[in-house]
């Protein structure tokens, strides 16, 4: 009843922690053409890097020095991971093709053949051989790692499939697309269990808590947190971005890094929703202004460095910054009158 609803007292929203800002520190050159997309390694003493110009390369974390350069995909290279259990790295792109590296052979050791166009994201099961990709076919397709067949199409979305990650317990996969949806999949039905619809536009980023059962979705419209396994909406980051978010990733301490389509590249207390810093990538020279714009991001396995890939063909590190202090950096926070 309404008056039910009168007296309920109203809940305090969380106070944010203070996170000190971040620094952009090292960057790095190399690619020729639009860095796409990032992975790193387990073991975190490199990670992989895929480019508009048709290679992958692999960077030492350390020194930042380039280690290796994959050739084989015939257009961009759009979605890379590094397995946990095995030396593979594997690989998708515009060219329709998911490749397995063997990186102790550095070379193509199989292909997925399936996919009826651009491959745009790639995820690995944490406990399963099984490779995860969508594209933009619409379909998220499902892949025994072992014998190359594909286990399952995840048929269900009207658009573009760009952002995917999966889970150790049901929904075992999770989906975002161009169509504006979150889809959470069955993997032993093959069927959709919940449909998302609170975004109003893509969602090509999507970042899992590393400890908390929850995740978050980008969208041109709204950064927004959901439960797992269930999907309840939980809320909305505080302010809005105004732009399209290409990449996300959230680390140990609750540091939510957003990138967008314009350059911007935001942090966020993941508790409270509250954006302690906005940044702007510096474009390098020799590249076209229009260039700023940061494809994807990851954080290091430690979750202490953050990776950017940018249309300037550049990847940048970033850092906390230890000098700053509560006292240096203090936090602006005003709790949203309009949230009970």
């Amino acid at each position: 009843s309404t008056s039910a609803l009168m007296e309920r007292a109203p809940s305090r929203w969380p106070r944010p922690v203070w996170h000190p800002p971040w620094k952009n520190y090292r960057v790095i050159s190399g690619h020729l053409g639009w860095v796409r997309s990032i992975a790193f390694d387990p073991s975190n003493s490199w990670f992989c890097t895929g480019s508009a110009d048709r290679t992958i390369k692999i960077w030492d974390v350390a020194s930042g020095r380039l280690k290796l350069t994959l050739t084989g995909h015939i257009e961009q290279v759009r979605g890379l991971a590094v397995s946990k259990h095995h030396t593979y790295l594997f690989s998708a792109g515009d060219d329709k093709q998911v490749k397995c590296w063997d990186l102790e052979q550095n070379k193509v050791v199989r292909s997925y053949h399936g996919h009826l166009s651009g491959v745009y994201c790639l995820a690995l099961h944490p406990t399963i051989d099984i490779l995860l990709t969508g594209g933009r076919d619409s379909v998220c397709r499902v892949w025994d790692i072992r014998t190359k067949a594909m286990v399952m199409a995840l048929s269900g979305h009207d658009n573009t499939v760009c952002s995917v990650f999966a889970r150790p317990t049901d929904p075992q996969v999770v989906t975002g697309s161009h169509d504006t949806t979150i889809k959470f999949w069955d993997l032993v039905a093959g069927k959709t269990m919940t449909t998302l619809t609170h975004h109003k536009k893509s969602v090509r980023a999507m970042a899992m808590h590393p400890k908390e059962q929850a995740f978050a979705s980008g969208s041109a419209d709204n950064i927004k947190k959901f439960s797992l396994p269930r999907g309840e909406f939980i809320q909305n980051m505080l302010s809005q971005q105004k732009t399209i978010i290409n990449a996300m990733a959230v680390n140990e301490d609750g540091v939510l890094a957003t990138a967008g389509d314009n350059g911007s590249m935001w942090f966020w207390d993941w508790k409270s929703g509250h954006n302690f810093q906005q940044t702007e990538t510096i474009v390098q020279p020799g590249s076209l202004d229009s260039e700023a714009c940061i494809y994807a991001l990851s954080y290091d396995i430690s979750g202490s460095r953050l990776v950017t890939c940018e249309a300037d063909k550049t990847i940048k590190m970033w850092k906390e910054d230890h000098t700053a202090t509560p006292e240096t950096h203090p936090l602006h926070f005003k709790a949203p009158k309009d949230i009970r």
